[in-house]
């Protein structure tokens, strides 16, 4: 019963029309998300943060957490090194429990794809998990993000293959041509939630600001 509780969260979220009615449906979610994401195995994090180690020094600062939820990836930041961390998200709920973590320097209340509230060339890294997916952020949010990160900086995010399949790769493929970034790593697609049989698979990039 808790696991479909899980799943109907999910799949509910996943059909929202509008970045409010995301936000709105986090807000209620967000207490129990890191226990119950826990159940379900899920790896975004994990994942991003070894490819962040893997290309940018610890030293490397500020890193921005873009869809940071509830911190679980900042906490992490933390304990690998990084310790100048900014959190972003569009749900005040998520980021009430991101703020109660103490791992953040800033928390940021905005929706990933539109204008963000931040600086150009803020960051020296981003690192983005679970936003690129249906029913979130398309391809559209990814030029806000580079935009707000230094030159030779590192950008690591996970892209549903739904959606990588459907013109995100061609995009990726475009603006790399076009001298917005390079291509470093591509993962293999994996399954971000090995406690829900039906997950569609991820894949996670590396992406080095031109």
């Amino acid at each position: 019963m808790a696991r479909q509780r899980k799943t109907e969260e999910l799949d509910s979220i996943y059909a929202a029309t509008s970045s409010e009615e995301v936000a709105r449906k986090y807000d209620a979610w967000a207490k129990s998300y890191d226990g119950e994401m826990a159940s379900l195995g899920y790896r975004h994090p994990t994942i991003c943060l070894a490819l962040l180690c893997r290309y940018l020094p610890r030293e490397a600062a500020p890193i921005l957490d873009a869809g940071a939820g509830t911190g679980l990836i900042g906490e992490w930041l933390k304990i690998v090194g990084f310790s100048d961390a900014e959190a972003l998200d569009l749900s005040e709920g998520m980021l009430e429990v991101a703020r109660s973590k103490g791992v953040y320097r800033r928390l940021h209340r905005a929706a990933m794809g539109q204008a963000l509230p931040l600086e150009s060339d803020s960051f020296a890294g981003a690192v983005c998990a679970g936003v690129f997916t249906v029913g979130h952020v398309g391809v559209e949010g990814l030029e806000e993000l580079a935009r707000v990160v230094r030159p030779n900086g590192i950008i690591v995010l996970t892209v549903k293959d739904r959606l990588w399949e459907s013109g995100f790769a061609e995009q990726i493929a475009v603006q790399e041509r076009q001298g917005a970034w390079q291509l470093l790593e591509e993962t293999p697609s994996y399954v971000s939630m090995p406690g829900r049989p039906d997950t569609v698979p991820s894949r996670a990039l590396v992406l080095r600001i031109k």
